[in-house]
């Protein structure tokens, strides 16, 4: 198993417009979501990325665009990253959606809700773990259990991601923030996933880093939480 860095795309034009952007094609990022993706190429400076994974949608292609120049890496495109499929609702304002009876749905009981000519929360999140998953797998069974590599999404599919690993009910993940151009990490091990960063905005990233361990590169990354907290680093 390994490390992955869950970045939220960028701030984009629809973010702030008051619409439900969606899967509506052809939205990019604003001129703050260039300077953020620019910025994180130093953020990540000295962490090492083996893979990049993202959603086919344009606001993340140019999310990871100059992280992938300045590493010489290739994305690999995976459309179960992509956003939830919001059918109807999209391109919706969000005070005119806020007054149908499935905004309540989607905030208090979000496991039932399932957007007209769309899809269901539910199935987003079943889509979206097992993509991370089964990257997560291959990527630690090729480069061992210190890899890092990062995937590149939305937030409702970030929030969801980050709900199953804290063994939380899809009902409750309306409680965690994902702001764009976020950075969230979990680390996976055989038993169980550690939740290492949440909704980070601007923290030192060197700490997701792995500590090696003394064996086989391929080792699995210890399962065990430290008792009392971490020490860390």
């Amino acid at each position: 198993m390994a490390t992955v860095i869950l970045l939220r795309h960028m701030k984009s034009s629809a973010n702030g417009a008051g619409v439900l952007a969606g899967r509506t094609p052809g939205v990019e990022l604003a001129e703050r979501g260039h300077e953020q993706a620019l910025d994180l190429v130093g953020r990540l400076e000295g962490v090492p990325i083996t893979e990049v994974c993202s959603s086919p949608l344009l606001r993340c292609k140019q999310t990871i665009a100059p992280l992938l120049k300045a590493r010489g890496l290739r994305s690999r495109t995976d459309k179960r990253l992509s956003e939830v499929d919001y059918g109807d609702w999209t391109g919706e304002e969000l005070k005119k959606l806020g007054k149908e009876p499935l905004w309540r749905v989607v905030q208090t009981h979000p496991s039932a809700a399932v957007f007209p000519g769309g899809e269901g929360l539910a199935a987003m999140q079943a889509r979206a773990v097992a993509a991370i998953r089964e990257h997560d797998a291959r990527i630690g069974e090729q480069y061992g259990a210190e890899a890092v590599w990062l995937a590149c999404s939305h937030g409702d599919v970030i929030k969801s991601v980050l709900a199953d690993a804290l063994g939380m009910h899809l009902d409750s993940f309306q409680r965690i923030v994902v702001d764009p151009g976020s950075v969230s990490v979990v680390r996976f091990t055989e038993t169980r996933p550690f939740v290492v960063r949440s909704n980070d905005l601007g923290g030192d990233l060197s700490g997701i880093v792995a500590p090696k361990s003394a064996k086989s590169k391929r080792k699995r990354g210890s399962s065990d939480a430290v008792v009392g907290g971490s020490t860390g680093n």
